[in-house]
């Protein structure tokens, strides 16, 4: 009984600590002002966050895909409304990258 304890109390804590770095990146996406420009649920000026995840997903160079655009912007996937460049450091770029591709 006592493990199934132990058990129960490591995935809690391992599920807090995710929700606590899923919540980390959420405030730099706010931080950054991703936000002003998207949505995790509905299309803003650029797409939704969901929407972008169910576009890649499957891509295994998705992460690293985003992440460069995170970082020097681009146009055209989406519409015709371009993406700045933003000041981001490349880890960032790559939590945020991440982060986007884990929303449904």
């Amino acid at each position: 009984m006592k493990a199934v304890y132990v058990a129960l109390m490591a995935a809690g804590a391992v599920f807090a600590g995710q929700a606590h770095a899923q919540a980390d990146v959420e405030a730099l996406a706010k931080s950054k002002n991703c936000m002003s420009c998207h949505a995790v649920d509905k299309k803003l000026v650029g797409p939704a966050y969901k929407d972008v995840a169910a576009k890649y997903k499957g891509d295994k160079a998705a992460v690293a895909t985003l992440a460069a655009k995170i970082k020097a912007g681009g146009s055209g996937v989406w519409g015709q409304v371009p993406m700045p460049p933003n000041n981001v450091t490349p880890e960032e770029a790559t939590k945020l990258a991440t982060w986007v591709l884990a929303q449904k």
